[in-house]
Order: structure tokens, then C-alpha cells, then sequence
């Protein structure tokens, strides 16, 4: 009787740590994953695939960027902008990041209790929604600016906090 109770035990667990890192992914960024269905965008768009392409998104965050006031985010250099992986980077920052205090909040509080190291296209985003706030804080004023403040003080932190976790030995991701 035992050893049918420690199987279904086994099995019992192996079912939940299974079930529950096959929904992980969509955790952090839900709009990377459900896009709309009149829209031709990507599935789950990743900037970041080889050295050059860091480079490209450094640039592109260099460059001067514009948000209208329907906070649509685009890229001022005609040069940059007409670049493939620019549509990329326009399609993150317009449709996957979270641009509203509640929803950048709700990132931060999903970062705090995130287990393990982050995966790359979740980093990604989290900096270019770091980037954003950052770029609103610099806008706001009064009450809206302490507000924007600490959304990206959390968001620092939870990066930080990424960084820290992933450089020491025999973390897993």
C-alpha cells in the first residue's frame, strides 16, 4: 500500500511541476503570447538573437525615440526605423511592454516572486519597460512623477535582483 501512495505521490508531482512551468511563459508579458486576431504580428517577438542585434537594440534606445500621445513609441531616425528588427522592436514596445502604472506595477509584484533566472525575452522586455518608465518619470510631474518613481525603482530592483541570481554558480534558470 505504501509504494502505490508514494507512486501516486510521484506522479502527483511530477503532473504539477510540469503543468505549472508549461504556463510559466506567459506569466510576465501575457501580450507577447495572445496577440490580436486581425493583427499580422508575430507570436512572441525576441529582438536579442546574436551580438549584433544588442548592439542594434542599444542604438535603437539611443536614438531619439517619440511617443505620441497615444503612447505609441517610434523611432525618430528614418535610418534606424526602416531597419527589419526596428519592426520588431516597434511591435515590443507598442503591443507586448505594459505602459499603465497598474499594469507595470502588477509586472513588478509577477518579478518579485518570479523563481529562478529570468529567460531572455522576458529580460528584454523588462529592461525596454524600464526604459519607458524611466521616459515617463522624466515627464511627469508631482504626485504622477513619485508615482512613476517607484514603479521604476521596483523595476531596478527586480532587474538587479535577476542579475544578481543569475551570476552565482548552479542557479537554474
Amino acid at each position: 500500500m505504501r509504494w502505490k501512495t508514494l507512486l501516486l505521490l510521484l506522479l502527483y508531482y511530477n503532473a504539477q511541476a510540469s503543468v505549472c512551468h508549461r504556463w510559466s511563459r506567459a506569466v510576465l508579458f501575457p501580450a507577447a503570447h495572445r496577440p490580436k486576431r486581425s493583427s499580422s504580428l508575430p507570436l512572441n517577438p525576441v529582438l536579442q538573437t546574436s551580438l549584433e542585434e544588442v548592439e542594434l537594440l542599444y542604438e535603437f534606445l539611443l536614438a531619439e525615440l517619440e511617443i505620441s500621445p497615444d503612447l505609441q513609441i517610434s523611432i525618430k531616425d528614418e535610418e534606424l526605423a526602416s531597419l527589419r528588427k526596428a519592426s520588431d522592436f516597434h511591435t515590443i514596445c507598442n503591443n507586448v511592454i505594459p505602459k499603465s502604472i497598474p499594469d507595470i506595477r502588477r509586472l513588478s509584484a509577477s518579478l518579485s516572486g518570479h523563481p529562478g533566472i529570468l529567460k531572455k525575452e522576458d529580460f528584454e522586455r523588462t529592461v525596454l519597460t524600464l526604459a519607458y518608465t524611466a521616459y515617463r518619470t522624466a515627464l511627469s510631474q508631482g504626485y504622477q512623477k513619485d508615482i512613476w518613481a517607484q514603479s521604476l525603482i521596483s523595476l531596478f530592483q527586480a532587474l538587479r535582483h535577476d542579475l544578481m541570481r543569475s551570476s552565482q554558480p548552479g542557479v537554474p534558470p
